[in-house]
């Protein structure tokens, strides 16, 4: 696809206050928006003037430690982006579902009743859960390594995909006369068994607008590469500099390729969080402002789960160690790789490493004009790094607002970026075709990608 012709994706994930960890304590920030739903409503509307892809959700089905420092992510994002479907037109909604801790039927049958109630804007971001602690809440003896994690995720993708397309598009009749409500033949069991599942179908709910939710992933360790070059439509990373992203771009591309399908229907969409001000130094003091309220207890929490050992205060003016053996944390292994080379190319202490986490937990963070923000976007977009950008605001819902009435006119003057919606779903906006589905009138034939 010639550059002239891309059109860059924007797509907002919106955590509760704020991406940043000090978001919270800012005078201005209203905590009642963790669980309010009028804050969520406006951060929707906000995104959508900015005529941006989608807004996403992540999930966390575990209480995390150290909440007593920072607010946490407490509604389930099903629900909440159904409830924002009502109050919204055109944007993308995309909520974050484990296969480790959910069944393929009953996640199938919600994202379908999502595209249905919001016509066609439905996204599934995809997740093994990397926290380890989840397991305790669903009865589960212990949390499953990696390879058994994404072993299960592959097949539940299988299973959710054929019962996305249990119905064929035409199989209500609707013929009150006749009578005949539906076409029994163009309404298909799987009768999937597997090593993980085993499920009759159909799905009892019809084929969606969009045929399935677009399929969104989000992770960088190799399994994780390998089951979005199979299965994702757009993939959230985390890369803190244009060459890194580069290597991970053209990678990405080619497991794509080797799986017979086509690198551009594959969006790549690393993590920004822009702390963005009239001028570069109001830039620089709004993250001075933000760093200046972290509290080093939730961040060195953090870091100890990805490093796989305790990390405290006595360490914070000294480098974090990495033996040449060291097995990378099993569960959190990007993360693990990210903050080791952080600390190896940019000789950091821990202290100096909390506040570079601190804003985008290992995603992109720049201070700087609208221009200057704009210029990076271009940057990443026009050179092989990136399709477009998952937009992480450091704080809401100001950050978000500043986005949208600053960066967004500037990359639309440079032709980057839409100044009106084109459709009315999300694979509109991404470009995406409507996916074929797998059954004609009771015979199956091959999906298409």
């Amino acid at each position: 696809m010639a550059a002239s012709t891309r059109r860059l994706h924007l797509n907002a994930f919106l955590r509760n206050v704020g991406q940043h960890e000090a978001a919270w304590r800012l005078p201005e920030t209203r905590l009642s928006g963790i669980t309010d739903i009028d804050h969520y409503l406006e951060l929707a509307r906000i995104a959508e003037r900015g005529k941006l892809d989608a807004i996403f959700f992540a999930d966390h089905p575990v209480l995390k430690g150290k909440t007593e420092f920072r607010p946490f992510d407490a509604l389930d994002p099903v629900t909440l982006v159904t409830a924002l479907s009502t109050a919204t037109t055109h944007i993308g909604l995309v909520a974050t579902a484990s296969t480790t801790y959910t069944e393929p039927y009953g996640l199938a049958r919600r994202f379908a009743t999502l595209d249905h109630v919001s016509r066609g804007r439905a996204g599934w971001n995809i997740v093994t859960t990397a926290n380890a602690a989840a397991a305790a809440n669903f009865g589960r003896p212990a949390h499953p390594d990696p390879e058994h994690r994404y072993s299960r995720a592959d097949e539940f993708l299988q299973v959710a995909l054929r019962l996305w397309d249990s119905w064929e598009d035409d199989a209500i009749v609707g013929d009150k006369q006749a009578p005949r409500f539906v076409d029994p033949d163009k309404i298909h069991a799987i009768d999937h068994r597997g090593e993980h599942f085993s499920v009759a179908g159909p799905l009892e709910v019809p084929r969606s607008p969009q045929g399935h939710p677009v399929l969104f992933q989000a992770g960088s360790s190799e399994p994780g590469k390998q089951l979005a070059a199979k299965y994702a439509e757009a993939i959230f990373t985390a890369q803190p500099t244009v060459e890194e992203a580069r290597q991970f771009y053209a990678d990405v591309k080619a497991r794509v390729r080797q799986h017979g399908r086509d690198p551009d229907r594959v969006h790549i969409l690393p993590g920004l969080s822009a702390i963005i001000g009239g001028t570069e130094e109001e830039a620089r003091r709004i993250q001075r402002r933000l760093e200046d309220l972290t509290v080093p207890d939730y961040g060195l929490e953090q870091l100890s789960r990805i490093v796989g050992y305790r990390v405290g205060r006595d360490d914070l003016d000294r480098r974090l160690q990495f033996g040449s053996d060291d097995p990378p944390a099993i569960h959190m292994q990007s993360r693990y790789a990210l903050v080791r080379r952080l600390v190896s190319t940019e000789n950091l202490t821990v202290r100096e490493l909390l506040l570079r986490l601190s804003g985008g937990r290992g995603h992109r963070v720049f201070a700087g004009t609208p221009e200057q923000v704009a210029d990076t976007i271009e940057e990443w977009f026009t050179t092989g790094a990136a399709d477009g950008f998952n937009l992480i605001p450091p704080a809401l819902p100001s950050s978000l607002t500043a986005f949208v009435d600053h960066v967004v006119p500037e990359l639309q003057r440079r032709g980057l970026f839409r100044t009106e919606y084109t459709g009315t779903t999300l694979r509109d906006h991404l470009g995406l075709p409507r996916p074929r589905n797998r059954f004609t009138t009771g015979r199956p034939v091959a999906a298409a990608s």
